[in-house]
């Protein structure tokens, strides 16, 4: 799974093993909401199985997590206090969560994976960007 993760493409052993040791595996419901819309971004996620919406404003779905290894809840990351999306899973979801504060302090200690990650997230955002933009497209056109 780590093998697929967007973020981790290019890391050394080391980076990911202290990835691993710092991760809180969870398990959640149909149903459950893991985060909402101006939340304090504290933590951010990567699938392990399952699936999970995001919504903006009154349940607008912008994207769907559902790929092993799929990153969200990356507001946590860029510097942002809070977070752009509602989360809520959509069916049984395995998790692997971890907290902004400790994995800021791992790129800290990784300079070179720090700079990786960070081309890593740009090229994952954009892609998220670029598809959130055919969603919208797709749906202001004419039938």
């Amino acid at each position: 799974m780590l093998d697929q993760n967007e973020l981790l493409g290019g890391m050394g052993k080391l980076f990911v093993k202290s990835f691993m040791d710092v991760a809180i595996k969870t398990s959640h419901e149909k149903g459950d909401i893991l985060f909402h819309e101006g939340d304090s971004a504290l933590c951010y996620y990567t699938m392990i199985s399952g699936k999970v919406n995001l919504y903006i404003r009154a349940g607008y779905n912008i994207y769907t997590i559902s790929t092993p290894g799929e990153v969200f809840g990356w507001s946590s990351l860029v510097g942002r206090d809070a977070y752009s999306a509602t989360a809520e899973c959509t069916e049984p979801t395995l998790l692997l969560r971890f907290n902004k504060n400790v994995f800021h302090k791992m790129l800290e200690e990784h300079p070179k994976c720090s700079i990786i990650f960070y081309k890593n997230i740009s090229k994952t955002l954009g892609n998220r960007l670029l598809a959130s933009y055919n969603f919208i497209s797709s749906a202001l056109s004419p039938s």
